[in-house]
């Protein structure tokens, strides 16, 4: 009879909320879920709760879970709608009534609900173009990039009106996330995880992440992100000991946390690196005519104008260099013989005898002893 017991428990669920008892109407829905999951009217009634509490994810989350059992459902995509609105999603909004208003035509709610979204939408756009007030990034807390390691906790007060910090149940899988100038790589580690037991979706800044293994406990995972994303762009897989979520970033901008923070934060871009300009090289398309760069370097050598010991050395270079046999034997005996005193270009005259050297004019030949 656990259909039974489930109805009773979604009656007495649609009392507690008539009585404004919402949280008492969660519980009591959530109560009835387990029993029947496959029932779309129990995920919209308890997304409409959870819309009176303000918790807009798990109600989105919920109006999820209602349209994927019955597409047909007009008031699961009112209840998204509502709680998208609630989250500043309006372009996700307008998508979940639009999809409604197809469903009920006659209900007036739809229409009102889109012409509201577009109003937010140029808004929005217009709130884009000219930023008016924002603070400087310091204030906004710096966090890991494992949301994880910070323990969430709730306060409690007793009767004498202190206030305890209780820490609430640790998560049951571990996530962190790492960021790229155009996407934000999600990671949740769970290992051995079946493919087909994990949900994804995404919004304009949500993210909603169910792992519902049979004879467990389901995890959600159902942040507000700090930026907004593109829906079609996103995907995800799962791993043997993960699942990778890569969500595409609207802007290039840096995400100082996962979740969305009230605090406003400047907008900080993020800056690709230019491509490096390699140095370019001489190639086969472009040839170098060496002929004409020898010619040039001889001709620059003529020109050169030098003085003193260099001018005359150069002179007999190119005495030397221009010479016959001959007279380089004569410049090379005379120049040693002589002690560097006497160059001589004639063989005839220097070949036959041993050339003495000679002193300049004022300056006397001294024969050094070894």
């Amino acid at each position: 009879m656990a259909s039974t017991t489930a109805l009773d428990l979604e009656k007495s669920a649609k009392e507690a909320f008539i009585d404004d008892h919402f949280e008492l109407a969660v519980d009591l829905y959530s109560q009835a879920i387990d029993l029947n999951p496959n029932l779309p009217e129990l995920f919209a009634d308890r997304a409409q709760a959870n819309i009176k509490l303000s918790n807009f994810t798990e109600a989105v989350a919920d109006a999820n879970r209602a349209i994927e059992l019955d597409p047909s459902m007009a008031k699961a995509y009112l209840r998204k709608g509502t709680a998208c609105l609630k989250l500043e999603e309006y372009q996700t909004a307008k998508t979940a009534f639009q999809a409604g208003a197809a469903l009920a035509p006659g209900d007036s709610r739809f229409v009102n609900f889109i012409k509201e979204c577009e109003e937010r939408i140029t808004e929005e756009n217009a709130s884009f173009s000219n930023p008016s007030s924002v603070t400087t990034e310091s204030s906004v807390p710096q966090e890991l990039n494992s949301d994880s390691k910070n323990v969430p906790t709730t306060t409690a007060t007793s009767s004498n009106g202190s206030v305890t910090v209780v820490p609430l149940a640790k998560p049951k899988f571990r996530h962190e996330f790492y960021q790229k100038p155009e996407e934000v790589v999600v990671t949740i580690f769970a290992k051995g995880i079946p493919a087909k037991s994990v949900a994804v979706d995404y919004g304009e800044q949500i993210l909603s992440v169910t792992i519902d293994v049979p004879g467990e406990e389901p995890y959600h995972f159902q942040p507000r992100l700090f930026g907004k994303i593109i829906p079609e762009k996103c995907r995800y897989e799962v791993l043997s000991t993960k699942i990778e979520i890569r969500l595409a970033k609207v802007e290039a901008i840096h995400w100082t946390s996962l979740e969305y923070t009230k605090q406003v934060a400047v907008v900080q871009k993020i800056n690709v690196p230019a491509p490096v300009q390699r140095p370019s090289y001489p190639s086969s398309k472009h040839k170098i005519d060496w002929d004409k760069l020898e010619a040039q370097v001889k001709k620059e050598e003529k020109d050169e104008k030098l003085d003193g010991d260099a001018a005359l050395n150069k002179f007999f270079q190119d005495i030397y260099k221009d010479a016959d046999e001959d007279t380089r034997r004569a410049m090379q005996k005379s120049f040693v013989e002589s002690n560097g005193t006497v160059l001589s270009t004639n063989w005839k005259e220097v070949g036959t005898k041993k050339v003495e050297g000679s002193a300049p004019d004022g300056m006397e030949m001294k024969k050094w002893e070894y």
